[in-house]
């Protein structure tokens, strides 16, 4: 059963994420750069106008020159307000996306309570690469990176968040327990797991191609687009914004989620970041409790 928040600790990390997006937005905008919100965001807004009610937090994406042009200007512009969190960074930081949180605050996940990381309250940024044409050369790619991906994951977290349940689950538990000791016992550096797959990412980044996406998500072909589909972005109400979606809502939404994105999930499915640690930067610190 998920872990969920009292309603006060959810809408001070609703008003904090907005914060956070209403920045992004402004040199997204200011500057010319493409972006998009996509995944549980556009469930969200299409579904319920703004958060998904029990969820805390928000997805957006950018093409990858984009999105380094971002980093680059929200480290320059708004360094006092804000960090940057990513492998490039942070090498103990296990994931491949990145994370734009507000200094002075903590935000630790249940999964990552063991991880010597600087996590904060955040704005989950994702940087889409091409994928090539050729069907065969995509199935390598996305599964390369995906793979490397997860090993970067188990490098630092032996119990990783998976969905499978019953007999399925608690083989894929002991696998990654399995895989975790290995990796450590092999000394393998994390931060060449990470250069390998941002390789393996970028390595059609000079062509011209239909699709691009993140592959290194839960599953390697969920955040696959096409580019036709997605620019020009249209607007959808979340919250008190009208935030850039892809042009397509219904085929990102049905790539994701089946044809049963508009209907709730039991609450056994429904899926938060529950933290560990909790800290909104006014000395009020949460500790959860299993």
């Amino acid at each position: 059963m998920p872990r969920f928040y009292n309603q006060e600790e959810l809408d001070r990390i609703h008003k904090a994420e907005m914060g956070i997006l209403k920045d992004f937005m402004k040199i997204c905008d200011e500057n010319g750069l493409k972006y998009f919100a996509f995944a549980g965001t556009g469930i969200g807004a299409v579904r319920h106008g703004g958060f998904i009610p029990w969820d805390d937090d928000i997805d957006v994406a950018l093409p990858r020159r984009d999105f380094e042009k971002f980093i680059e200007i929200v480290e320059r512009e708004m360094g006092d307000k804000y960090y940057v969190l990513n492998t490039e960074r942070d090498h103990n930081f296990p994931l491949t996306s990145t994370r734009l949180c507000i200094r002075g605050t903590r935000f630790v996940e249940w999964a990552f309570m063991n991880v010597k990381s600087d996590f904060g309250i955040f704005l989950d940024i994702y940087p889409y690469d091409n994928f090539p044409d050729n069907e065969f050369l995509y199935f390598v790619q996305k599964w390369r990176a995906w793979i490397l991906s997860k090993l970067l994951i188990l490098r630092s977290v032996d119990e990783p968040v998976i969905f499978q349940e019953g007999i399925k689950g608690a083989i894929v538990k002991e696998g990654c327990k399995l895989a975790h000791k290995l990796l450590v016992f092999l000394r393998i550096d994390k931060y060449d797991i990470y250069k390998r797959c941002m390789k393996v990412c970028k390595q059609y980044n000079n062509r011209k191609t239909k699709r691009f996406g993140y592959p290194c998500d839960t599953k390697p072909d969920w955040n696959t687009l096409y580019k036709k589909k997605t620019f020009p972005c249209v607007k959808w109400k979340f919250e008190d914004v009208e935030l850039n979606f892809p042009k397509d809502m219904k085929a990102m939404l049905h790539n994701f989620y089946g044809d049963t994105y508009m209907e709730l999930p039991p609450v056994e499915k429904r899926k938060t970041h529950f933290p560990y640690i909790l800290d909104f930067g006014d000395g009020e610190r949460v500790v959860s409790r299993k």
